[in-house]
């Protein structure tokens, strides 16, 4: 009879343990409880925000004459980028990309925005373009660079100042053919490390059909290229973002702009565009391309991903590379010792 029991015991397993189900969040009525007041937090990050203001940086990329500094005077309706029209016959063209940073303060609505232009003057222009944006992922390093020295000090500022660039405008000559060698090359390299928006200069010089199909043939090539322009697919957050990502992507992107800093009266309307004998051209897709960088929702975004993935992917790999900081120097500055080698234990 006992070794029936001990038989059975083993036959039958023990009952598991019920694994501990979460307990699901509880909804309270504040109506029950009286006014608490968390509706008033955006508005506290909003005054927050007024007083503060923020910083924003773009950089314009292009060969020259297509018009970089037009289309960012018209994106944020200042004199923000220095023409090209106030070049002399006289200067040269430089004979390496040059990197020109203009700051701005802009102010609407009580809040103020530090803008900064960077400008690259001397890219494509070459008869030899080789590795000619190596200059500008340097820059792009460099203000990470800034950046985490100021993170890692222990006495820090309290609000360090923000040199990384948030947008990148890439221009592309509108041939209607496809993308050159030194588009895709440049892409390649700096969408790893920036948000890049592709756009299409002077649209008006092609038909609508020449447009429509430039527009797909530059987004298959980026496509197959493996090159990725923002919105970033992999960063969409909801379902929401992806629709409306998704729109941009596949009907915006590469915008087709045409800039202009001049305004028009049409159908009662005053517009941004180009006065020709045959009536006025107005950038059909600038509003779009206003909407994602200079608007609340797109620019925040832009500066987001810029930090928390950008930034952040380059912070990794120098606190794993060296550290933290340039060779020789330690997370807060010091300079370390060198550590002294360890002799291998012989074996007996």
């Amino acid at each position: 009879e006992t070794r029936t029991d001990a038989a059975m015991s083993e036959l039958v397993p023990e009952p598991r343990p019920k694994p501990a189900v979460p307990m699901k969040p509880m909804s309270i009525n504040s109506n029950l409880l009286g006014y608490i007041g968390i509706d008033t937090i955006i508005e506290q990050m909003r005054k927050k925000t007024m007083k503060t203001g923020f910083d924003f940086n773009i950089m314009v990329v292009g060969q020259s004459g297509l018009g970089k500094s037009t289309l960012v005077n018209t994106l944020f309706k200042s004199q923000v980028s220095r023409k090209a029209s106030s070049w002399n016959r006289e200067e040269k063209i430089p004979k390496t990309v040059e990197i020109k940073a203009i700051g701005h303060v802009i102010e609407e609505g009580g809040v103020k925005m530090k803008l900064t232009v960077i400008d690259t003057p001397g890219f494509g222009d070459q008869i030899n373009n080789e590795n000619c944006w190596e200059p500008i992922e340097k820059y792009i390093n460099e203000q990470y660079e800034k950046f985490l020295k100021e993170e890692v000090n222990i006495a820090r500022k309290k609000r360090i100042p923000d040199t990384r660039v948030h947008c990148c405008l890439y221009f592309i000559s509108p041939t209607g053919h496809s993308l050159r060698p030194l588009d895709l090359e440049f892409m390649k390299h700096l969408s790893k490390v920036v948000n890049i928006i592709p756009v299409i200069a002077k649209a008006d010089t092609m038909t609508l059909e020449e447009k429509s199909e430039f527009k797909q043939r530059v987004r298959k090539e980026l496509e197959v290229n493996g090159i990725e322009f923002y919105p970033q697919k992999e960063f969409d957050e909801d379902l929401e973002d992806k629709t409306e990502n998704d729109k941009i992507r596949q009907e915006s992107m590469p915008f087709a702009v045409v800039g202009s800093d001049k305004e028009y009266q049409v159908n009662g309307k005053r517009v941004l565009g180009r006065k020709t004998p045959w009536g006025i051209i107005e950038g059909n897709s600038l509003h779009l391309l206003e909407e994602l960088v200079a608007d609340q929702t797109h620019l925040q975004d832009l500066k987001e991903v810029t930090h928390n993935i950008h930034y952040e992917t380059y912070r990794a790999k120098r606190l794993n590379d060296n550290g933290g900081l340039p060779p020789g120097e330690g997370l807060l500055g010091t300079v370390l010792p060198p550590v002294p080698a360890t002799p291998c234990p012989t074996a007996e």
